[in-house]
C-alpha cells in the first residue's frame, strides 16, 4: 500500500517519478486565466483564518457542503468563520475521489506543513495550525504567490473597470510578479440582461463614446482595449451560453439593437445574430491587436431559481450543458479566417463530450505563423480532477499534438490553488510515464524533458509573448 499523498503522489512507474520531480516539479507557474482580486495582491492582504482562504467564494467547496446535507447557514450565510471551517472539514473526509480531498491536502501540505488528514475530528487542530501560520509574514499574499513559484498573473476584467490596482502593482518595485488585466467584456454583448442598457451607460462614460448604436459600441469598446492594451493586457476571455454563428447584415444589426435601447427585448434568434457579429468584431480587433481569445461554453448556469435569487450569481448552482456546438464553432472561426482575421484561440468547453471534435477543429485552423495557434484548454472546472485531465490530454494527443499543449491555470479565486499546477504535472507525467513504460514512446529523456517542461510552463510563455521579469 502506498502512503496517503506522499512525494510519489499519483506517479506509480519510475518513469513518471523521474519526469515529474526532475522535469515538472521545478518550473515556475504562469497563470493566464484566474479570478484572483488584483486589489488583494497590490495591498499585500494577510488572512485571518483558514475559512477567508479556503471558502470566501469558493462555489467548489459550497456544492459539497450543500451535498452534505449542511444549512447555508453555515455556508454563505452567518455563522462564524470556525464553524464554518468545522462543516467544511466534516464533509471532505467523504470527499473520496473528488478533486477537493486532493487540492485541500496539498494545500495543507505546501503551505502549513500538515501531512495529516482533514476531518472532523482533526479541524480543531488544523484550525489552529494554519491560523498561527497565516500570522506570518511569509503567508501575505504576495508571499504566497513568491513561494509558488508564480512568474505572471492575468486576472479577469470588465472593460469598464479603472485597473487602478493593477497600475499601482506596475509602479511598485517591490513585488517583481506582473499582475496583467485580461479582457472579459461578457457584459457589453448579453443583451437579453435586464442590467444591459445601465451597463452600455457605464461603458459610454468611461470610454467617453455614448452608445447609441451598434457602431458606437464598437467604438467604445475600441477604446477600452486601447485603454487595456496601455496596461499591458493582451489576452481576453469570453464565456459563452452558446457558441453561434448566425451572420446578418449591418443594417438588420443596428435596428436590432435600436429595438434593445428602446427597451424591446429581441427574439432569440435576434440574438444570437447581434452576439455573431459581436464576437466577430472582437476576434477582428484580437488579431489586430496580437491578443489572445478564450472561448469558455458549454456552461447552463445559476439553474436553481430560489437560491439565485437569494445567494446571486457564481454560488454554486450552475451544471453542464449537453449541447455540442462542433459546427457552429467550426463556422464561426472560419468567419475569422476568411478574412485572414482569426486570432491565437483556446478552446474551452465544460462538456467533456466535446473534447473530442474540439481536437479535430484545432486541426482545420492551424498555421505556421503560430504553433498551436488553436489551442484546446486544459480540463476545465468540473473536469479539472485525474479522471478529465486524463481523458482531455489523451484525446489531444490521439487527435492533435499534445507537446505543445499551453498546460494548466488555476481558474480560481484563491491564492493557494496553485497547487493545481502541481496536481495537473503529476498526472500529465504519470500518463507520459504510462506510454513510455508500455514502449508506446521511447525512453527519450532529452524529447521526454522538452516535452514536460514545455507542457508545464515553457509552452505557455511562448504561445502567448509575455515578456518576463
Amino acid at each position: 500500500m502506498k502512503p496517503f499523498m506522499d512525494k510519489d503522489f499519483l506517479l506509480s512507474t519510475e518513469t513518471a517519478q523521474k519526469l515529474y520531480h526532475e522535469y515538472a516539479s521545478v518550473m515556475p507557474i504562469l497563470d493566464y486565466h484566474c479570478h484572483i482580486n488584483p486589489r488583494e495582491i497590490a495591498e499585500d492582504r494577510k488572512f485571518e483564518n483558514i475559512t477567508q482562504v479556503w471558502l470566501g467564494g469558493d462555489h467548489y467547496k459550497w456544492r459539497q457542503m450543500r451535498s452534505n446535507g449542511i444549512d447555508e447557514y453555515y455556508i454563505t450565510g452567518g455563522a462564524s468563520d470556525r464553524e464554518k471551517f468545522q462543516k467544511w472539514a466534516e464533509t471532505l473526509e467523504k470527499a473520496i475521489g473528488n478533486p477537493l480531498y486532493h487540492w485541500s491536502h496539498l494545500e495543507l501540505q505546501r503551505y502549513f506543513g500538515y501531512t495529516g488528514c482533514l476531518n472532523g475530528q482533526t479541524a480543531e487542530e488544523v484550525w489552529n495550525l494554519c491560523n498561527a501560520k497565516l500570522q506570518e509574514d511569509g503567508m501575505s499574499v504576495r508571499n504566497i504567490i513568491r513561494q509558488s513559484n508564480v512568474k505572471l498573473i492575468c486576472t479577469t476584467d470588465d472593460p469598464v473597470d479603472s485597473l487602478e490596482w493593477h497600475e499601482k502593482l506596475a509602479k511598485d518595485p517591490t513585488f517583481e510578479v506582473q499582475v496583467l488585466p485580461a479582457w472579459r467584456p461578457d457584459k457589453a454583448m448579453n443583451m437579453e440582461k435586464p442590467e444591459y442598457l445601465d451597463y452600455l451607460n457605464t461603458l459610454g462614460q468611461v470610454s467617453g463614446v455614448p452608445v447609441k448604436t451598434f457602431s458606437d459600441l464598437k467604438a467604445a469598446l475600441k477604446a477600452r482595449m486601447d485603454y487595456f492594451a496601455d496596461h499591458g493586457c493582451s489576452v481576453s476571455d469570453h464565456a459563452l451560453d452558446y457558441v453561434m454563428y448566425a451572420p446578418a447584415s449591418e443594417e438588420e444589426l443596428e435596428a436590432i439593437f435600436a429595438r434593445r435601447l428602446a427597451g424591446q427585448l429581441p427574439t432569440l434568434e435576434e440574438q444570437l445574430k447581434f452576439k455573431t457579429a459581436y464576437m466577430i468584431f472582437v476576434g477582428r480587433e484580437y488579431h489586430a491587436r496580437g491578443w489572445v481569445m478564450q472561448l469558455h461554453y458549454g456552461c447552463k448556469r445559476d439553474n436553481n431559481t430560489l437560491r439565485y435569487q437569494q445567494l446571486g450569481p457564481d454560488t454554486g448552482y450552475d451544471c453542464i450543458n449537453n449541447y455540442a456546438p462542433s459546427a457552429q464553432m467550426a463556422d464561426f472561426l472560419n468567419a475569422l479566417i476568411t478574412t485572414d482575421q482569426l486570432p491565437k484561440t483556446i478552446l474551452y468547453s465544460l462538456n467533456p463530450n466535446d473534447n473530442a471534435s474540439i481536437g479535430t477543429i484545432l486541426g482545420c485552423f492551424q498555421d505556421a505563423d503560430t504553433i498551436g495557434k488553436i489551442q484546446q484548454g486544459s480540463a476545465w472546472w468540473f473536469n479539472d480532477h485525474k479522471a478529465g485531465m486524463t481523458e482531455q490530454m489523451t484525446t489531444l494527443a490521439n487527435l492533435g499534438l499534445l507537446g505543445n499543449f499551453i498546460g494548466m491555470l488555476t481558474d480560481s479565486r484563491s491564492f493557494l490553488s496553485y497547487t493545481r499546477h502541481e496536481y495537473f504535472r503529476r498526472i500529465l507525467c504519470e500518463l507520459l510515464g504510462g506510454w513510455v513504460e508500455n514502449g508506446e514512446y521511447p525512453a527519450d529523456y532529452r524529447a521526454l524533458k522538452e516535452m514536460v517542461q514545455g507542457i508545464s510552463y515553457n509552452n505557455a510563455v511562448r504561445y502567448f509573448g509575455f515578456k518576463l521579469n
